[in-house]
Parts: C-alpha cells; sequence; structure tokens
C-alpha cells in the first residue's frame, strides 16, 4: 500500500461556503489524488544503461581502435630507414607504397564521422501587439462567446499556477467568436515567426541562402501544402538541389529530433551548412471547445520559432558557438497509454484541438528516466560511473541502487519548458539547483510554452546573461506526443559573449 502511494500526490482544494443542506455556511474542501511523476531516481532500468555503452561503443570504437594500430604501424616504420628501403625496393614500388599509405589515410579521415557544430540560432519574439496578459486572456476568452463558464474558471485556475508571466505572445485572432482553425490563419502566423528566426541567423552567421544545403522544418500540428519547407525554400530563394525536410505531429521534441537528422545528413554530405527551424503554429493548436481534457494547450503554448545554422566544415571549429557531443532519443510508441497522451481529435461537436492526458506526467516521467539513464554512460566522469556499477553489483536487496550525480555531467540544463508542475517535479526527481532551473523558468514566465523552440529561448537566456564559458556542457532535454524524449549535449568551443540580438534584450532594464 505504501509502494502504490508514492505514485501520486494529494492536494487539498477549498471549495467555498456550503449554500445548503446540513453543513450550510461552513467551508468545504475537497481532497485532489492525482499521479506524480515515477521516482526514477530509486530504480534503474538496465535494458537502458546496456543501450547506453551501446551508444557509446559504436560511436567510439574507432577511436578505442586508432590508438593501437598507429602505435604497432609507427614501431614498424621506426625500423626503417631511406638506405634500407632503396636498398629492398625500386623507385616504384616506394611511390606505389607511399600513394597506398596517403589512400588509407585518405579513407580514414574521410570515415571518420566528422564533428557537427552549432555557429549561431536565433529566436523570434513577436512585436507587442501580440503581448497578453493573463488577465486579458481571460477577458477575451470570455468576451468571444466560445467558452462556458466551467471552462473560464478551469482557464483561469490553470494559469494562475502555470508559472506562466503577464508578457507571452498569442495571436488574438483565436478570440474571434466562433473561431475555427484556418490555414490563411497557420501560414501567417509560421511564416512571420520562422522568417523572423532565419532573418536574424543568417545575418549572425553571415551564411548565405545559397550555401544551405540541408533544410529541415519541424511544426507539430500545421502541416500545409506545399509544405513549410517549401514556404522556405520559395522565400528565401533557396538551391534547387537542396534538400528538403518537413517534420510533423511530434510535438514539443520534434526540434532535437530535427537536429539528429541534420547531424545524419551532415555525415553524409561534407563541407555542408544546414538549417534547422523549429516551431509550432498556436493558431492551429487552438481550441475553441468546451472540453476540459483539450484546454491545457490552450493556456499553455505561445508564439514563437527558432533557426539553427548547423555545419561540419572543419575550419568552422574556430568560429562554432558549441559542438555537438552526444544525443539520445527515446520513443515510447508501443505502450498504448504512452502513445495516446498527447492526442489530436475532435470533441463532439467536429471542432479539433489536442487532448492531454491525466497521465501525462507520469507518462513523461517515465520516457525521461529512461533517456537519462540512456545518456548516462555517455556523460558522467568515470569515476561516477564506477561508483555505480560497484553498488549495482554489491548492493544489498533492501537498499536502493546508487543513482550517479547527473549535475557532473554538464554544468547547464535546458528543460522543455512545459508548465511550473513539471519543472518542479523534474527539479525534485533529479536533486537539481535552482540555478540549473532558471533558465526553463524564465523562459516558461516571459515566453510561457513555446514548444520545440522553447529549449532554444533557455539557451539564449543563459547566452543572454553570460553564463556559458569555453568548455562547458550544455543539455537540453524535450519530450512531444509519441510518446518521446530527447536529450542533446553541446559543449562550448569558447566564451560565449552577450550576442548584440537576443529575445531577452529589451527584457533587462
Amino acid at each position: 500500500m505504501s509502494k502504490e502511494s508514492e505514485d501520486f500526490s494529494t492536494e487539498i482544494v477549498q471549495r467555498g461556503l456550503e449554500n445548503s443542506g446540513p453543513n450550510a455556511g461552513s467551508i468545504s474542501f475537497s481532497v485532489r489524488v492525482r499521479p506524480r511523476l515515477p521516482d526514477f531516481l530509486s530504480s534503474v532500468n538496465l535494458k537502458y544503461v546496456k543501450l547506453g555503452y551501446g551508444y557509446l561503443i559504436s560511436h567510439r570504437l574507432y577511436l578505442l581502435l586508432a590508438p593501437p594500430l598507429l602505435a604497432i604501424f609507427i614501431a614498424r616504420i621506426a625500423k626503417f630507414t631511406w638506405h634500407d628501403l632503396y636498398e629492398k625496393y625500386g623507385l616504384i614500388e616506394i611511390l606505389f607504397i607511399s600513394a597506398l599509405l596517403f589512400l588509407l589515410l585518405y579513407f580514414y579521415v574521410d570515415l571518420t564521422p566528422g564533428s557537427t557544430y552549432l555557429l549561431d540560432f536565433s529566436c523570434f519574439r513577436p512585436s507587442n501587439e501580440y503581448k497578453i496578459s493573463k488577465a486579458e486572456f481571460i477577458e477575451l476568452a470570455k468576451k468571444s462567446g466560445n467558452f462556458n463558464d466551467t471552462t473560464i474558471e478551469f482557464q483561469e485556475r490553470v494559469l494562475k499556477k502555470s508559472g506562466i508571466g503577464d508578457e507571452t505572445y498569442l495571436p488574438k485572432g483565436v478570440f474571434r467568436p466562433g473561431y475555427r482553425n484556418s490555414l490563411k490563419d497557420g501560414r501567417q502566423e509560421v511564416s512571420m515567426v520562422m522568417f523572423g528566426a532565419i532573418n536574424d541567423v543568417l545575418a549572425a552567421t553571415k551564411v548565405k541562402p545559397k550555401d544551405i544545403t540541408i533544410l529541415i522544418v519541424n511544426c507539430g500540428i500545421l502541416n500545409t501544402t506545399p509544405s513549410l519547407s517549401s514556404m522556405i525554400v520559395n522565400h528565401f530563394k533557396l538551391r534547387h538541389d537542396i534538400h528538403s525536410f518537413n517534420l510533423g505531429g511530434m510535438g514539443c521534441g520534434a526540434g532535437i529530433t530535427a537536429i539528429d537528422l541534420a547531424k545524419d545528413l551532415l555525415d553524409a554530405y561534407p563541407r555542408t551548412y544546414a538549417l534547422v527551424v523549429s516551431t509550432e503554429a498556436v493558431s492551429s493548436t487552438w481550441y475553441s471547445g468546451n472540453d476540459i481534457e483539450m484546454q491545457l494547450p490552450n493556456c499553455f503554448f505561445r508564439m514563437g520559432a527558432a533557426a539553427i545554422v548547423l555545419s561540419n566544415f572543419r575550419l568552422d571549429r574556430w568560429r562554432a558557438k558549441y559542438e555537438l557531443k552526444q544525443l539520445v532519443r527515446i520513443h515510447r510508441g508501443m505502450d498504448n497509454r504512452s502513445y495516446k497522451s498527447i492526442y489530436q481529435k475532435e470533441d463532439s461537436e467536429g471542432r479539433k484541438g489536442v487532448y492531454v492526458s491525466k497521465d501525462i506526467i507520469e507518462v513523461g516521467g517515465h520516457a525521461l528516466k529512461a533517456n537519462i539513464t540512456t545518456l548516462g554512460p555517455l556523460v558522467l566522469p568515470v569515476s561516477e560511473q564506477l561508483h555505480f556499477f560497484t553498488n549495482l553489483i554489491f548492493k544489498k536487496k533492501k537498499r536502493k541502487p546508487y543513482i550517479p550525480d547527473y549535475k557532473l555531467a554538464f554544468e547547464h540544463t535546458c528543460i522543455l519548458a512545459t508548465s511550473k508542475k513539471v519543472l518542479d517535479e523534474i527539479q525534485k526527481n533529479l536533486e537539481l539547483t535552482e540555478e540549473y532551473m532558471e533558465a526553463s523558468r524564465k523562459t516558461l514566465e516571459r515566453f510561457g510554452n513555446t514548444s520545440s523552440s522553447s529549449i532554444w529561448y533557455e539557451l539564449a537566456y543563459l547566452e543572454f546573461n553570460s553564463r556559458i564559458k569555453r568548455g562547458d556542457r550544455v543539455c537540453q532535454i524535450a519530450s512531444g506526443a509519441g510518446f518521446m524524449c530527447n536529450s542533446v549535449v553541446w559543449k562550448a568551443l569558447r566564451n560565449v559573449r552577450k550576442p548584440n540580438h537576443s529575445p531577452w534584450i529589451q527584457d533587462q532594464s
């Protein structure tokens, strides 16, 4: 019974004065019982530990084999002199051996996976005409006539505890009476945020549109024909042989999925620039009905977009901000409860919206547990891993296994700014300090949940406050529909100065 009680959280809610009955005039209370984020620091699934070491071996095997092979080769070559070569071989044989050695060296360099560099990124901030406070949100919702009193009360309760501030951005056209999602509204919104972010990042990196070989766009709900990636190709007149991809239906975790795809393509196409654009169309996710389970996206989602320029040019290391070190993706779509935890559907009146299950925190917790367990062997210091395995092998049955300190693996975290409750649970379970959570909480307050671009607003916050130093490791974690949980670790190649253009600039006065 005690084990089951740990999986739930209780909340005492004051309901006000009783109007009738034997208890009229007295204050009544109710107790809410909800599933909490699973305590994944109390147990470890060895399947994911093995998966992490599988990544480590498969991605770094060439690094383990190269040093001994090189040492043997040098030891053998050192025994020969030019005089010995001339005595044993003729000029033709020497030239042939030299050419063979250069060919082997070329293939080694060519086949060895190159580094993926992040030159720069940009986050779009809409103009003040789109700015909306929580009070204005409720006022417009009431005036729209689209929501009943129960829905309005629910929105007020959620916004009050959301962690969202009064300066987020929203297309106010969604409050029109009888509003229905339209392609026109969706296209207008994404063209504004995407084009704005791309213009800024191209100006910052000095990369010309014709030099971009790979384009990847992710947007969860809005999928148009032609695609959003085609919209960008048309607007910026990108090259005719561009490798263009459009990712949809993956929610907030799709930004890291897009980075993973870009990395694979950069490995396949040397000396290439990739442009990744992450966004969400709030006007397309908006729900004008009264199904409470479909109201959460209305309360949390806000306008935003991020554009990222990646490169595999070796010389770009000297001007890049970050180098991609590790990337882990976990997908739990095989589990029906996880698969249906975030689900786009129509209500009884045919209005489209995104349903969010009451089990979302528990589902997300299991996915996050799997991800960080897999990520551990890739990022943790050797001492922490030895401590972990020693404890795992010699542990006593009743003792909880030792869980490595993930704060030793990276200096900064950018956890998807979903909601205050989710951030609180993650901080508690991962035992993170307020410093590690600051970027996520500040982003949620200032910009709300901008979906897949949220983790880039968080990194922009760290840069604007001069937190990133050379050698620092930054871990971005995001989850999304499917259900998936993705993480990526970047290493700073230099001290990152306060940028001249940032979505945070005017907020410091």
